[in-house]
């Protein structure tokens, strides 16, 4: 449907969505609103290989590795759990509310948040966030009413004012922080 006019895409994927009711298919799409709207469930593939499979609600809102979080549009640190919350590879902590089950110490986790929960600091905050990355632009990315800051493999959205003031651009350093209770984690 990628080549559907914008006008058209619903009409159709309503129509497929239809007809596929009471059907088996295999839909092949890079679409993540296809997904949602199409599929009862999901197989997200990367390289080549299956990285994660499930109903298509739980994985595209909960997504354990970091290329279904980016097809969903979602931020995802990987790391090991401890009392204080994820730690990544890099040492880097990561505070968060832990979802049903927690996982245990020392298991493989996930640290998920959404772009929109994102703020965006030139420099460090002031206060203490409990969560404070700093991070080098990549690209900017316009959406319908704000911008994407994609920086470091992950993201936030800030309005075009706010990219404006901020100076925002490819190769400028600046601080993500993200509240503990907008972070997600569960065990991979």
């Amino acid at each position: 449907m990628a080549a559907l006019d914008v006008a058209v895409a619903p009409a159709v994927r309503q129509t497929l969505r239809t007809v596929l009711q009471d059907r088996s298919a295999i839909i092949v799409t890079h679409d993540v609103l296809d997904a949602l709207l199409l599929a009862d469930r999901v197989i997200v593939i990367d390289n080549g290989r299956v990285v994660e499979e499930g109903p298509s609600s739980i994985v595209l809102a909960q997504p354990r590795s970091a290329f279904a979080a980016r097809i969903a549009g979602l931020n995802l640190i990987e790391g090991t759990w401890t009392a204080g919350g994820l730690v990544t590879a890099a040492g880097i902590r990561i505070a968060g509310a832990g979802a049903d089950p927690l996982p245990r110490e020392g298991d493989r986790a996930v640290a998920m948040f959404r772009p929109s929960t994102v703020s965006v600091f030139q420099d460090p905050p002031g206060v203490s966030p409990r969560n404070a990355l700093q991070v080098t632009i990549t690209h900017l990315e316009p959406l319908d009413d704000r911008v994407r800051v994609h920086a470091d493999e992950l993201s936030a959205d800030v309005t075009p004012q706010a990219a404006a003031d901020l100076d925002l651009a490819p190769g400028a350093t600046v601080h993500f922080t993200i509240k503990a209770t907008e972070v997600a984690v569960y065990p991979t």
